[in-house]
């Protein structure tokens, strides 16, 4: 059961239906220890099961007062989501429950860590390593998608970096707005009925700021995760979030649908100061970064970005695919086939 924290007693009674946890509470075999993130539905909390095994692990309640219908079945959504889905880039989910008061719960491996971008910075992982480690997170993501599940917010905060024995193992977290893609489509907006967006301005497809009722498919991840690749690459998204962000709601949504962004080499040349230290965190100086981007990772980058989702590529796997191609100085299906860059491509492999 669940018993109240210490720290609640002497407070207005309150009614057993309403118990609000808080570190101290013990929900079934979990004791909550503090709490590590809020949505707008529920709260996360890192927890210490005790039966049958000893770990720690990251509980997801619904909050108080939120467990309308519509909520709940969101809420499940999540966890079969994610009880779905085996990869060892995406967190697990262990268990699922209701608190004493009947309000559903899911219990997910605990990931500490950090966001992928900070991770590369920090560690000054040069372009190569960084795009090694991309590559994984597009697997985990096809990995979903052939469980028939969209993430729908892809961002650095939802892609994690955790260590085991010294080896960073990315981990795509929080399934919270996932969507499985044999539902209707049921938001005819960007909005939910709560009021939050579906996704993140800087990293939300052009068919998601469309609010046209279009379905959003696959392809829709396929352009969060070219965000993330330029992001990774240049220190920077396609449009600055900050001047995104100070745009009224229609004309956010205008530019993510209209906007072409540089490529990524034109972009770095034009941070001035930036770029600097944008390459320094890359082991590199502006002018070589340049020109490893230049080309292939340019190609690569530009065509998740495609407004046109057709132009995309299909599936995470062929993303992952011409990360590898690039890596092993193969041509690249993004790239233009001329017969210049086959040479080229050719030679280098060559030598």
């Amino acid at each position: 059961g669940e018993t109240v924290p210490s720290g609640f007693m002497g407070r207005a009674p309150m009614h057993e239906v309403d118990i609000v946890e808080g570190p101290g509470s013990v929900i079934g075999p979990y004791k909550l220890l503090q709490e590590i993130g809020e949505g707008g539905m529920g709260v996360v909390y890192m927890a210490e099961q005790t039966e049958p095994m000893r770990r720690r692990v990251a509980l997801k309640v619904i909050k108080v007062g939120m467990d309308t219908r519509d909520v709940i079945a969101r809420f499940e959504a999540e966890r079969q989501a994610l009880a779905m889905m085996d990869h060892p880039n995406i967190a697990k989910a262990l268990d699922a429950g209701a608190t004493a008061s009947g309000r559903p719960y899911f219990v997910m491996e605990l990931v500490q860590g950090v966001p992928i971008t900070k991770y590369c910075d920090e560690n000054q992982l040069d372009t190569h390593e960084r795009i090694k480690l991309f590559s994984r997170v597009c697997r985990a993501v096809q990995h979903a998608h052939q469980k028939g599940i969209i993430h729908r917010d892809i961002k650095p905060s939802n892609v994690m970096i955790t260590l085991h024995d010294g080896v960073p193992v990315p981990k795509v977290i929080d399934f919270g707005i996932a969507k499985a893609t044999n539902q209707q489509l049921t938001e005819k907006t960007l909005f939910t009925n709560y009021g939050q967006m579906i996704g993140t301005p800087t990293y939300v497809s052009p068919e998601q700021a469309e609010m046209s009722g279009l379905d959003i498919d696959t392809r829709s991840d396929i352009y969060s995760l070219g965000v993330l690749l330029y992001e990774l690459l240049t220190g920077t998204t396609p449009v600055d979030s900050k001047e995104l962000m100070s745009k009224g709601f229609v004309e956010m949504m205008r530019i993510i649908r209209e906007q072409e962004p540089h490529k990524p080499s034109t972009r770095l040349s034009t941070l001035g100061e930036i770029a600097t230290k944008t390459a320094g965190q890359r082991g590199a100086d502006a002018r070589h970064l340049g020109s490893l981007l230049r080309g292939d990772l340019d190609w690569i980058v530009m065509k998740c970005l495609e407004k046109d989702r057709t132009r995309r590529y299909e599936t995470a796997n062929g993303l992952a695919a011409d990360i590898g191609r690039h890596l092993r100085d193969e041509p690249v299906v993004a790239g233009p086939p001329s017969s210049g860059y086959r040479l080229r491509k050719f030679l280098s492999r060559n030598r």
